[in-house]
């Protein structure tokens, strides 16, 4: 499976390509966006490096790395990103939008559009992984359907959808 372009009514999601770490690295550049996904920002270099790994794709070929970008329209620049990890009709979905850009909705946007898009390509289950004091992200998750479940995995809670077949 590969990454298409999805459209949105405010974002363009792009595939991600390894040109977009110079502008990714400003978007993930406040250390305060870091507090749940853990890390710290990288440089120009390091995030080169990792799109690379990504976009060369998973080793193992029953899995589908899927990554995008998030453009905002209007204003023509990177907000965030938007992936999944596919295995046959089941998928984990991440999603981080920059500090500057939080709280207008472009996550749950970009969250939802995934998410109509995996239906598309015969996914049947969504998971994502959400640290419980997270509301934001936990938000970001019910807009797109999922719900929480009693599952915990390193301390986050797992969030699932089933999509219709």
């Amino acid at each position: 499976m590969y990454a298409d372009t999805i459209r949105t009514p405010r974002l363009d999601v792009l595939p991600l390509h390894v040109s977009h770490a110079a502008e990714m690295t400003v978007v993930l550049s406040d250390p305060a966006l870091h507090t749940f996904i853990g890390g710290s920002p990288g440089s120009p270099d390091d995030l080169r490096l990792r799109y690379e790994r990504l976009v060369a794709g998973s080793p193992d070929p029953s899995v589908s790395w899927c990554n995008w970008v998030l453009r905002e329209k209007e204003e023509s620049r990177l907000v965030g990103t938007v992936q999944a990890t596919v295995t046959g009709a089941f998928t984990e979905i991440a999603w981080v939008v920059g500090t500057p850009w939080q709280g207008r909705g472009f996550a749950s946007e970009a969250v939802c559009g995934l998410v109509a898009w995996l239906e598309r390509q015969s996914v049947r289950t969504v998971v994502a992984h959400i640290h419980p004091e997270h509301a934001a992200s936990a938000a970001v998750a019910r807009a797109a359907g999922l719900a929480p479940t009693d599952e915990e995995q390193d301390g986050e809670l797992r969030w699932r959808l089933a999509l219709p077949h």
